[in-house]
């Protein structure tokens, strides 16, 4: 299918599952993107999950995303347990007018739902000029290091910078090992995962997906993810008042209550600290990279991913679309 007939696509499934146009296209967009850029777990395999949640009431499809601006240079954002992508778009709007401006701002998000794919915010920052950095959290998953029960979140953590004439560079963590979309993914499929990525619900190592997801994923770097694993926690639901890991509902069940969890994005106006040397001095230093044989700048697959989706349909699971057709219906 084209992009633009998924899109469409998704958006119907959304609007017959309660939600309100302009949040269908914001969601829309951001989950047919992630698909395009090769992030499945955070693209189309998310739909019926979120039309769940949206028909159920765990997610409030009609939200409208509030603002505050409680001092120049920071904004807090509602997302009113609505979907996170709208209350973005918000963030991301009041950010690219605060930075240029001020030379920094920070946008807190709270009342938020699953955060997709963190690169793409702090890309869309990028793309105007900005550097940005954006957290989220979401529910436990990774437990404490030495633990075996699951605290944090997976917890994402995205850096973009803009560059003189090529696309952004965009560097997308998640702090465990795999992104849990991945195991998602697996468990939907019946497919196993490789044995490190995850614990069972007793602490034990496995390669079963559904057992991972009851269980705990191992942060990347061992000891030293998981301190940015608490680092991110801290910034992304201490600092916005949101919910904590262990406090938040399923981001892939209808039942319970809002996930309330929170973001956190950081836009800098490169110019005001390099008196505009920023562009010059990160061009020598990828360049410095580039003349190495065999290395590659993050990104590259994202960007070749779309470019293949510019010249032709993307291909999608076909299980997976026939139960969005019935959604759209």
């Amino acid at each position: 299918m084209t992009p633009d007939a998924l899109r469409a696509l998704v958006a119907r499934a959304l609007e017959n599952s309660n939600t309100a146009p302009a949040n269908a296209t914001s969601v829309a967009t951001a989950l047919v993107q992630a698909e395009i850029d090769g992030q499945k777990g955070h693209g189309l395999s998310r739909v019926p999950a979120y039309a769940a949640q949206a028909r159920s009431g765990k997610v409030a499809g009609r939200a409208k995303p509030r603002v505050m601006r409680p001092r120049p240079g920071a904004v807090v954002v509602d997302a009113a347990d609505g979907f996170a992508f709208p209350a973005l778009d918000v963030a991301i709007a009041e950010l690219a007018a605060i930075a240029p401006a001020q030379g920094i701002g920070v946008a807190a998000i709270h009342h938020s739902h699953h955060f997709g794919v963190a690169g793409r915010p702090v890309e869309r920052l990028a793309e105007q000029g900005l550097i940005a950095i954006a957290m989220g959290n979401s529910p436990k998953a990774i437990a404490p290091w030495g633990g075996t029960q699951a605290i944090f979140g997976t917890n994402p953590i995205a850096f973009a910078a803009p560059r003189r004439k090529d696309p952004p560079l965009v560097i997308d963590l998640s702090l465990s090992k795999v992104a849990r979309g991945r195991v998602m993914v697996a468990a939907q499929k019946g497919e196993a995962i490789p044995e490190g990525w995850a614990l069972d619900r007793d602490g034990r190592p496995t390669t079963d997906a559904k057992a991972a997801l009851d269980g705990a994923m191992l942060p990347m770097g061992d000891a030293k993810g998981a301190a940015l694993v608490l680092m991110v926690e801290i910034l992304a639901a201490a600092l916005t008042a949101s919910h904590l890991g262990f406090e938040a509902a399923s981001f892939f069940t209808a039942d319970g209550p809002p996930p309330r969890v929170g973001q956190m994005l950081l836009a800098i106006d490169p110019d005001a600290l390099s008196g505009g040397a920023f562009a010059e001095r990160l061009e020598t230093l990828l360049a410095a990279m580039l003349a190495q044989p065999g290395v590659r700048l993050p990104g590259m697959r994202r960007l070749a991913n779309r470019a293949k989706a510019a010249s032709g349909p993307i291909e999608v699971d076909g299980k997976l679309l026939a139960e969005i057709e019935a959604l759209a219906r």
